[in-house]
């Protein structure tokens, strides 16, 4: 009789680790599916079109930078016709769109967010893009009283939101995936060293 009680109880504990173990990797499977459509249709995108937008802008700042090595916006001096005229290019070709590609991916995919709730620089984000969205369609009338958003774009912030999102989600991801690197290890990545 004790042979069959031993029996019994090493089948149900042999039943209760495999399930354990089934659902732990079941949660560890949706947690890495929940990370990579984080990482691939919100974070990402907006960490890249951030990390473009702002190298676009260094560009422009330097190839329009005037004698003393500063921005026209940048500057004691108000920008001149042309350079206002420069601006105007840039900003409708590249610069709001880019804007505006980063305020739809918010509002499209804002069920990807990490936080609970919509941080405060992601709304001043889409605020400035309509703010500048005001200021192209009278452009597009030819009206050029205004060159700015009137709403300020959260630069810093926004590039310290996107990069360290970007930068936690992916380090979840090795993690969930088992590659890890740590002092004095090589990370290991699909059975392979780097």
């Amino acid at each position: 009789m004790a042979t069959v009680i031993l029996t019994v109880g090493l089948a149900f504990i042999g039943y209760l680790a495999t399930y354990l173990n089934g659902l732990r990797l079941t949660q560890r499977q949706a947690r890495l599916t929940r990370v990579n459509l984080q990482l691939s249709d919100f974070h990402g995108p907006l960490f890249a079109l951030m990390e473009a937008n702002s190298r676009t802008d260094d560009t422009f700042s330097e190839k329009h930078a005037r004698s003393d090595g500063r921005d026209p916006f940048d500057h004691d001096v108000p920008p001149t016709e042309h350079e206002l005229a420069e601006w105007r290019t840039w900003a409708t070709t590249v610069f709001i769109p880019n804007i505006q590609a980063m305020r739809d991916v918010v509002v499209a995919k804002a069920d990807l967010l990490i936080e609970e709730e919509m941080p405060p620089v992601l709304l001043q984000l889409c605020a400035h893009v309509s703010g500048y969205e005001i200021t192209a369609a009278r452009w597009a009338e030819g009206r050029h009283e205004e060159h700015l958003s009137v709403i300020p774009f959260p630069g810093r912030e926004l590039m310290a939101y996107t990069r360290s999102r970007f930068t936690r989600l992916k380090s979840e991801q090795a993690s969930l995936l088992g590659h890890t690197a740590g002092p004095g290890r090589r990370r290991v990545l699909l059975g392979r060293r780097r």
